[in-house]
């Protein structure tokens, strides 16, 4: 599910195969049983949709809620529900992922993709923690409890004061760190051989030269690089 440019909802086919078969139709009225295309379900109700219509939009921050948090409550939020797998300071626990730290590292031989080194936008952080945390029950927190996870990870990470509070209006306006080496248009060709429009190769002519098989390519699975470290 995605948010389309103008802003509308845009629903995954596979939900047709939900136990209750919701159809939308462009021309929705609220309230009404009409029958779908294909004679399945019926028209989803503006509740439903805005119940599927989670997303927020990195950005500009499209799409975030009415609500607020602090980096103190935060803190009290995170010891409560995260820290249990990210650790007091984000420091990470057993093989769960590191949230703070790793600045410096995306080059190096062990790179450390937390949210100050890597992350490129604080509204798709607030988006990330309201669907998939708290790992055991996901999208459970209320959105101010989320924004104040937001703010206490942001601070942990140097990015805000401890005095910021975190909403539909600041968020947006926060430039993270690694924002600037993300490339945003891909400037690779779909293809770096042009088609064949005339004189072309017959297909039976077509030999494999060369493979990786014997060269000794596949990614070694020993080493220093692939055993856990001590934090």
């Amino acid at each position: 599910m995605f948010r389309s440019p103008k802003g509308g909802l845009m629903l995954g086919v596979g939900l047709i195969f939900a136990s209750v078969i919701i159809a939308v139709a462009p021309a929705a009225v609220a309230g009404t049983n009409q029958v779908g295309r294909y004679g399945l379900g019926r028209i989803a109700t503006p509740e439903e949709i805005a119940g599927w219509n989670i997303d927020a939009r990195g950005d500009d921050g499209e799409g975030l809620p009415p609500g607020k948090g602090t980096v103190q409550k935060g803190a009290d939020v995170f010891a409560d529900q995260c820290a249990a797998c990210h650790g007091t300071f984000g420091e990470g626990e057993g093989r769960y992922p590191k949230l703070a730290g790793g600045q410096g590292t995306l080059k190096a031989d062990r790179p450390e993709p937390t949210v100050g080194s890597y992350w490129p936008f604080a509204p798709t952080l607030w988006d990330y923690i309201n669907r998939a945390m708290p790992f055991p029950a996901p999208h459970a927190l209320p959105a101010d409890d989320v924004y104040a996870l937001t703010a206490y990870i942001l601070n942990l990470n140097d990015i805000v004061p401890s005095d910021f509070v975190a909403d539909r209006n600041s968020l947006p306006k926060v430039k993270m760190p690694n924002h600037d080496n993300f490339i945003w248009i891909d400037p690779r060709p779909d293809t770096a051989d042009k088609p064949c429009m005339s004189a072309c190769a017959t297909p039976a002519d077509v030999k494999i030269g060369s493979t990786a098989e014997g060269k000794d390519l596949t990614p070694r699975t020993t080493g220093p690089l692939d055993t856990m470290q001590p934090k």
